[in-house]
């Protein structure tokens, strides 16, 4: 009878240690949770770069172009890849008749997405602003070559070739942008 009362005490050795180990394990995971929901909770609290860039835009929208541009840096900081956040910088810069850099932003947008019409047709104006139409024809003209339909880009073709005297040619491009419902021969950014 004496095993019992050892069988006993070696149950309740067995039956501590695991509950020791259950309690630590418990804390582990206590622990582990507390961590993740820290982590998803400064996630949350970051902003991306898609936020920065709509949030350039509204400061944009409110004539506060200086602060635009960081919204617009942050974001880039964020994602290097962002061909919005890099238009929407070229379009605050324009603003501010920060020509060069202007140009700088649009052909980074236009290197990470060729196909950004927009883009194209902006940098033509910055180049129009600038006095250099031959260049600004030929942003025009990748515009136009992507989106055929895009009213305005014709129409500050119409104005790039104008200003070279090139008028048979300008009339054509102001023909194609009223068909295409554009009122007027003014840039439109």
């Amino acid at each position: 009878m004496r095993y019992i009362p050892a069988q006993l005490s070696l149950f309740k050795i067995r039956q501590t240690y695991i509950l020791y180990i259950l309690r630590g394990f418990m804390r582990s995971i206590h622990a582990v949770i507390l961590l993740l929901l820290v982590l998803m909770t400064s996630a949350q609290c970051q902003e991306t770069a898609e936020d920065l860039v709509n949030k350039g835009l509204d400061l944009n929208k409110q004539g506060k172009y200086d602060e635009a541009i960081k919204a617009y840096d942050e974001a880039i900081r964020l994602d290097p890849n962002a061909p919005d956040a890099w238009y929407n910088k070229g379009l605050a810069l324009y603003s501010q008749k920060k020509y060069d850099e202007s140009i700088d932003a649009y052909d980074e947008a236009i290197r990470l997405n060729p196909d950004l019409v927009a883009a194209w047709n902006n940098k033509g104006i910055v180049l129009n602003c600038l006095g250099m139409y031959d260049n600004a024809i030929k942003a025009f003209d990748v515009a136009i070559l992507l989106d055929s339909n895009d009213a305005e880009a014709w129409s500050n073709e119409g104005i790039a070739l104008d200003a070279l005297g090139r008028n048979t040619e300008a009339d054509v491009a102001f023909a194609m942008a009223r068909s295409l419902g554009i009122r007027s021969d003014q840039p439109n950014i």
